[in-house]
């Protein structure tokens, strides 16, 4: 059997779960199954992101035009094909492109 060899690009961008510790007048933000820093993801840029376990295990790869958004899609849509695993997604990494339509740009990162 012959497998296909791909590697993973270094991520642009990578949050985990965790809880936040309130500094100051901070205001306190909503955790979507555990993260809570969804803002690090750029609202209007697009790209692939990967979905990790607690044991660095690859769950999910997507891609999206605007990455922020569809990554909480995930989290919270009735129709994800991550919905069984929700709780069991620890990590996620992000890989920028410039311009996500450009089907080319987002092949070339994992050939």
């Amino acid at each position: 059997m012959n497998l296909i060899k791909i590697n993973i690009p270094e991520a642009d961008v990578s949050i985990t779960e965790r809880k936040q510790v309130i500094k100051g007048d901070e205001p306190i933000i909503t955790p979507i199954n555990g993260f809570i820093d969804f803002h690090l993801f750029p609202r209007d840029k697009g790209g692939i992101f990967m979905f990790y376990n607690i044991n660095d295990e690859l769950l999910f790869v997507g891609k999206a035009r605007k990455i922020r958004q569809r990554i909480k899609k995930h989290f919270e849509d009735n129709v994800s094909p991550i919905k069984n695993h929700r709780d069991e997604v620890y990590r996620i990494d992000a890989c920028i492109v410039e311009d996500p339509t450009g089907k080319r740009n987002l092949r070339n990162i994992y050939h």
